[in-house]
């Protein structure tokens, strides 16, 4: 029988091996060590992210985004953000009583749309993303594609039942100077890119952030693009048969994805033609994630499954 304990002391257990006290923390040290290859691989590289979606207007998401690029930058990884503003355009534009209309997979932009567009983007969205990510520490600066002429545009028409269609002022990028979004790497900052763009005409035009991540991926020689979007990946089927699950494509080569394009849904067509342009141009490897997933940006990088659709050339 044990000696009775002191007053007012409790019991101490026995100590614990070194195996039971550390079995909390070793799944994480295997997740680092996971990572140390993609680690090895992409630093110094860059990546390309497009940021829209869910991801852009939940709270808890745009903090996981935010503290995936600043991993990516204390890793070494050269990270560019080119963000849309879907949402925040399309409440403002209530709010005002401009009425939202979509052709082909694109916002029609009227010259007042226009106006909030570029309001929206560059005066609202653009700040929110750089303070989100320099909450971590000064590493964010903001830019529109007006600056430094890093796009140049030219009016595009949408594709409605394979018709052309006037959308307004709706740009195609045809022509990107990315030495300021280099200049800036190279300090070792993160560029974040609002995507609106003068045209040689003198026209300011609202541009797609699928189509224009793409294009800068190209000029700046990354690595990867990565597209955040809605939805799990590209589905093999949609919609899937009655009573089925859709599946998602881990991979699929470039020549594979232009001709599944035409059956693809109108929202992502821009998303894989961003991904087709990226890897036609001399981009290793696009990836379309889903933004719902919190830190979805770093499974797919340093993890060995990965997640989303991988385009390949």
């Amino acid at each position: 029988m044990s000696p009775p304990l002191p007053v007012g002391r409790t019991p101490v257990p026995p100590p614990l091996s070194a195996a039971a006290r550390g079995h909390v923390a070793l799944p994480k040290a295997a997740a680092l060590v996971e990572a140390l290859p993609w680690l090895k691989s992409f630093s110094g590289r860059t990546i390309v992210v497009k940021y829209g979606g869910n991801a852009m207007t939940s709270p808890a998401l745009q903090q996981a985004f935010a503290e995936d690029v600043v991993f990516l930058r204390y890793a070494g990884v050269r990270v560019v953000v080119v963000h849309g503003g879907g949402p925040q355009i399309t409440a403002h534009l209530d709010r005002l009583g401009i009425d939202s209309e979509f052709r082909g997979g694109l916002r029609v932009t009227t010259p007042d749309a226009m106006q909030v567009v570029r309001m929206v983007l560059v005066g609202q969205v653009n700040p929110d993303v750089v303070a989100a990510i320099n909450s971590h520490g000064p590493f964010a600066v903001g830019l529109s594609g007006e600056d430094a002429s890093l796009f140049t545009a030219e009016r595009r028409d949408a594709l409605v039942d394979g018709e052309p269609v006037d959308i307004g002022l709706v740009g195609e990028v045809v022509d990107v100077q990315p030495s300021i979004v280099t200049a800036l790497l190279d300090e070792g900052k993160v560029p974040v890119v609002a995507t609106v763009a003068r045209g040689r005409d003198g026209e300011v035009y609202n541009v797609n952030a699928d189509t224009a991540a793409g294009a800068l991926a190209v000029a700046v020689g990354a690595e990867k693009l990565v597209v955040l979007t809605d939805v799990e990946g590209l589905y093999a089927e949609w919609p899937p048969p009655a009573g089925d699950t859709a599946d998602v494509l881990s991979e699929i080569t470039a020549d594979a994805l232009e001709v599944l394009l035409p059956r693809l849904s109108t929202g992502m067509v821009p998303k894989m033609q961003a991904c087709l342009r990226a890897v036609r141009g001399g981009v290793p490897r696009a990836h379309v994630l889903d933004g719902r997933v919190a830190h979805s940006l770093l499974l797919e990088l340093f993890t060995d499954e990965g997640v989303g659709t991988m385009v390949l050339p």
